[in-house]
């Protein structure tokens, strides 16, 4: 019986050249032309002195045509619905929508049903993992149990069993003791508490943003004083807690004001936003249409503008896809009836690109927002080109030009406010530890 050959450059496979790229690394400010050689699903060796096709003899060698090679992307919030609405995704095809987008690493959150509240639920979502991903997944685990706000999980046996961070997902924990305690506790085993953005009091059953477009359209809608009132108690309790806390998807300049005044005052906050904040504003809701409908909610073009101004001075760390898989049975409905969230793994790389044609942010900066950047937050090995690091990487084209297409969408959900968009930015391939997850065909 013949031996099946392992794949070059994974665990096990021969040496693989990457030559002839655009090596771009946020870790070390490198962007300059080289290559690196993958061995054994890490990075053996890289740098200038590989640019030339041949220039590592004896090994198989991809040139890469003057493309773009980046550390693959974390992207460290995602909703993926297993265990319980694998209807609307599952790790099979979640992952293989996020090796298409070029990401590597993903955290998922614990709304599960049942909900991540438990060791033995966040093992099971490991070796879940391990068994049907193509990509590394990772999970949150929950605040409280049942996301109920109440009674707190076992923080330290969640810790133990893998769990990066504690966070009730879409349900901001709103009892302030609760909050206060889990930021403390959460600190003496080293996580970060990730709370959702939006007073339930004001937030109440509102599906968009408060303004004149709601008001003409007759829709329930959420203020956006209901953002900053949340972050604001949330900062001042991990300043007496002396807790760690991230805030996820901003999309007010309000609270990024407010976390910017806490950064300035040595506040132990993060933050993170994703596309649609910085690249949609209320009016793609137009008539009712249910794919913007997301939480928080789509805002006005100067919150818009507030967003890429924190992303531009650093006030916002990261960028997430907030990926929010929904079936069709929950979005095509009456607006205030619609589920809320959006697919975002495909189009993370692509539209956040919008910000580097734009001139807002440089090539490195925005990688950094989706590399190191929330590695360093949720504290994982990943994100950086250098010797003896884990060969997680993405090659992609920035200028490549493309329109997004629901037909497309390796998501099992196709619930995306982006689909018709044109974009520049397109994934050539993808590599978890030295391994093929993506290739785009020709």
């Amino acid at each position: 019986m013949t031996a099946q050959r392992v794949e070059p450059g994974a665990r096990g496979g021969p040496p693989l050249a990457l030559v002839n790229v655009r090596l771009l690394d946020p870790a070390s400010n490198t962007d300059q032309r080289g290559g690196l050689v993958i061995s054994d699903g890490t990075i053996a060796e890289v740098g200038p002195h590989l640019a030339r096709a041949g220039a590592v003899a004896g090994i198989e060698a991809i040139d890469g045509d003057a493309a773009c090679l980046a550390p693959g992307l974390v992207d460290m919030r995602v909703q993926l619905r297993e265990p319980g609405e694998e209807h609307k995704e599952t790790f099979a095809t979640a992952s293989t929508a996020a090796a298409g987008g070029g990401i590597t690493s993903m955290v998922a959150l614990p709304n599960t049903h049942p909900v991540i509240d438990d060791a033995a639920l966040v093992e099971s979502i490991a070796r879940r993992a391990r068994e049907t991903s193509r990509v590394r997944v990772f999970t949150y685990a929950a605040v409280t149990r049942g996301l109920a706000g109440k009674e707190m999980t076992e923080f330290g046996l969640l810790a133990a069993a893998g769990a990066l961070g504690f966070t009730d997902g879409l349900h901001p924990v709103a009892n302030s003791q609760v909050m206060r305690r889990a930021l403390f506790y959460a600190s003496t085993f080293g996580k970060v508490i990730i709370q959702h953005p939006e007073d339930p009091g004001l937030g109440g059953n509102g599906g968009m943003n408060a303004g004149e477009i709601a008001t003409r359209l007759g829709l329930p809608s959420i203020p956006p004083l209901a953002e900053v009132m949340q972050v604001e108690r949330d900062l001042r309790l991990a300043q007496m807690a002396n807790g760690r806390l991230h805030i996820p998807h901003v999309s007010t300049g309000a609270a990024i004001n407010a976390i910017r005044r806490a950064k300035a005052r040595g506040g132990k906050v993060t933050c993170d936003t994703a596309p649609p904040y910085f690249a949609l504003n209320e009016i793609a809701v137009g008539d009712y249409r249910t794919f913007a409908k997301l939480s928080p909610p789509l805002r006005g073009e100067s919150d818009r503008r507030a967003v890429i101004e924190g992303l531009k001075d650093g006030t916002i760390d990261a960028i997430a896809s907030d990926h929010a898989p929904q079936d069709q049975e929950a979005k095509r409905l009456p607006f205030a009836q619609a589920a809320v969230g959006m697919i975002g793994l495909e189009t993370l790389l692509c539209i956040s690109l919008d910000l580097v044609h734009n001139k807002h942010l440089t090539l490195l900066d925005m990688l950094r927002k989706m590399t190191v950047a929330p590695a360093s937050i949720l504290g994982l090995p990943y994100g950086k080109l250098a010797k003896g690091a884990p060969a997680d990487l993405v090659m992609f084209d920035p200028e490549r030009a493309w329109k997004i297409a629901e037909k497309d969408f390796r998501s099992k959900s196709k619930n995306s406010p982006f689909d018709g968009r044109p974009v520049q930015g397109r994934v050539m391939r993808t590599w978890i530890a030295g391994r093929t997850a993506f290739a785009l065909a020709a």
